[in-house]
């Protein structure tokens, strides 16, 4: 299948998820939000997943395309892509993908980088819809990334701005299992990991495709670890807190 033509697919599912999975935050009030998110905050304060095996951990993969690097500067995000797991086991049913409505001027680069337009961002659901629909999606469930920095400072950014609340999901970069196997390893880009991987590279730059790779990269790392005797996130912290 063609770039242009998996896009365009992903965009027809994301409708079709969206639509059976959120039915039920139709139109919330602003009160029945916040106590959503409370209710949220509230489970992930009682969950123990440090403790969790990690073959029935269950965490969301996922990552956001966004019209730069600085949202203290206004840069937004424009499409969201996750995926959920538990242990190395990608649930291709379980994914969530959505464009965000933005006013801004796209540049010419990320317009050609991410193939969104500002055609589409301009009908795009309001970002305050898209954010209640991935928290629903999410759940207390933590959250995996690639260069999870990127993902973290958009979440916090948006949660305050347009929940008054802090984002309070912890978020796992993908190096945090990497480095079990270099622990002095430096950054490398999705593509490169994916390569040492022997993933396949395909739909780069679109949220959802990223995030299906990035959950391929997580449960490559996640069974290294287990076959190094790694049994819970502790076991892991714990490992790597040696190397500083």
């Amino acid at each position: 299948m063609r770039m242009n033509e998996m896009i365009q697919f992903f965009r027809q599912l994301s409708g079709k998820v969206n639509s059976n999975i959120y039915a039920s935050l139709q139109g919330p009030s602003s009160l029945q939000q916040m106590a959503f998110i409370r209710e949220l905050q509230r489970e992930m304060k009682q969950k123990n997943s440090l403790d969790i095996p990690l073959s029935e951990l269950n965490v969301v993969v996922f990552d956001l395309e966004t019209t730069g690097f600085y949202p203290e500067k206004g840069d937004q995000i424009i499409s969201i892509g996750a995926i959920k797991m538990t242990g190395n086991q990608i649930m291709e049913k379980e994914m969530f993908y959505s464009l965000v409505k933005s006013e801004l001027p796209l540049s010419a680069e990320i317009a050609a980088l991410t193939n969104i337009n500002e055609a589409e961002l301009s009908n795009a659901p309001d970002a305050s819809d898209v954010l209640m629909q991935f928290f629903k999606f999410i759940k207390s469930d933590i959250l995996v990334a690639h260069h999870a920095q990127h993902e973290q400072s958009f979440m916090k950014r948006i949660s305050l701005d347009l929940l008054r609340t802090k984002f309070s999901h912890r978020i796992i970069d993908t190096s945090f299992l990497i480095r079990l196997s270099n622990p002095f390893m430096k950054s490398a880009a999705l593509e490169e990991v994916c390569n040492e991987c022997k993933i396949e590279v395909k739909n780069r730059h679109h949220a959802l495709g990223d995030a299906i790779m990035t959950a391929k990269i997580w449960a490559y790392y996640l069974q290294l670890a287990q076959e190094k005797g790694f049994k819970r996130l502790r076991d892991v912290y714990e490992h790597l807190a040696k190397f500083g």
